[in-house]
């Protein structure tokens, strides 16, 4: 009897000590999950679809995860005065972020010279960090890129950084095998001097060169010039059968398309993922990329996802009223891999959370089914070759799978 009423006093006693345990202020409130992508310029249209993806996956999962009501805040990391991604702009969001302990999960970026710049604050406080669009290889592939990268973006020498679509040594190899398929032998190279953009041109560069290819010119361009007239007549005295452009319709991808039509040089016009949006026809005008381009994407178009993902596709032109533009996929596929991790953490705690996400295995997505990587890459290489036909994106097939 004595220690029947030594066990009910324990018990009594341990309730009272964890009614009396301490919560912490960050605990009563939701996880929030934020992005920054650009919304100023041209590229909003693409990253509208994303943000939807991302709100369309919560809303999927009820607007829970791990116990914890979720809240979404889709933030601009653009401004007016460059019109595009602003280096400023994604410091001080990902310093918000930082600062925020409700914050568990930042999705982002679209462009990976602004990766370089959330990364090492984002890792210093061990904050996920997901990516649905950075390509460059050097974010997170160790004697691809820059000497010092990717260490230089993990300062706590922790992976804390993950993106689920494939990187760019993947997407150079892939356009320039389908450039030598296509017939083209001889080619010119152009690049915007930015990171993504002159980053898979070499990647083009060196791919090409493997494969025979005479590489009649490799140079940056001022993406701010109103014209390109100068330097299509010195690619047009070169005679080449394709000009690859590294770069992004916000890189002024379009006019270098009007400009090589409007000297009637009668050449194949290759552009990456960094293109893969309506922008990019309608900067061009479509009667200038009218069967002569050519564009590489990490993945297949929404309309041409199996299984989950055509699922999504239905499910998004439901929700929003309109076709999903490429990468909202991405964005929706990163949504549920931050809902998933959060779920399996069980706990709102930022390190959980990256460790769940790094655990990713076998993953059930729009995408296929694939996996995280030691270095935080997809382990999906699909990718696929899209050309312009009737105004609008025409997909020609999948490659390298």
């Amino acid at each position: 009897m004595n220690s029947r009423r030594n066990f009910l006093k324990a018990s009594a006693a341990a309730a009272l000590a964890v009614a009396a345990a301490p919560v912490r202020a960050q605990d009563a409130q939701p996880i929030k999950i934020v992005s920054s992508l650009p919304h100023t310029g041209s590229a909003n249209a693409q990253t509208k679809t994303m943000v939807n993806g991302i709100q369309l996956a919560i809303e999927e999962a009820g607007s829970k995860a791990g116990g914890f009501p979720l809240v979404y805040e889709a933030w601009d990391d653009a401004s007016p005065e460059r019109g595009q991604w602003d280096p400023a702009v994604e410091a001080a969001n990902a310093d918000k972020a930082v600062a925020d302990p409700n914050i568990m999960a930042y999705i982002g970026t679209y462009n990976s010279g602004a990766a370089k710049i959330a990364m090492p604050k984002l890792n210093q406080a061990g904050l996920l960090m997901i990516s649905p669009g950075n390509t460059w290889p050097g974010l997170t592939k160790p004697k691809v890129g820059e000497p010092n990268e990717p260490m230089v973006y993990r300062p706590s020498k922790k992976i804390t950084y993950f993106r689920v679509v494939p990187a760019d040594d993947i997407q150079g190899l892939v356009a320039a095998r389908w450039t030598n398929e296509m017939g083209a032998k001889k080619v010119y190279i152009l690049h915007d001097r930015e990171l993504y953009g002159q980053g898979i041109a070499t990647m083009f560069q060196k791919e090409a060169k493997v494969l025979g290819l005479d590489v009649l010119g490799f140079e940056g361009i001022d993406p701010k010039a109103s014209n390109y007239r100068s330097l299509v007549t010195k690619i047009k005295q070169k005679r080449p059968d394709l000009v690859y452009f590294g770069g992004t319709t916000q890189t002024n991808a379009g006019q270098i398309a009007k400009d090589l039509r409007s000297a009637n040089l009668n050449v194949k016009f290759m552009v990456p993922d960094g293109c893969f949006e309506n922008a990019f026809i309608e900067s061009a005008g479509p009667e200038n990329v009218e069967g002569s381009a050519f564009i590489t994407f990490g993945g297949v178009p929404a309309d041409k996802l199996t299984g989950k993902g055509a699922e999504f596709y239905e499910n998004y032109k439901k929700r929003f009223g309109s076709e999903p533009e490429a990468y909202a996929a991405y964005g929706y596929e990163c949504g549920r891999v931050v809902i998933d991790a959060i779920n399996r953490a069980g706990k709102k705690d930022r390190a959980a959370i990256i460790a769940a996400t790094a655990a990713t295995k076998d993953f059930d997505g729009v995408l296929g089914k694939w996996s995280f990587d030691e270095n935080g890459d997809t382990t999906n290489t699909t990718m696929s070759c899209n050309t312009v036909k009737n105004g609008k994106f025409e997909f020609v097939k999948v490659f390298g799978q």
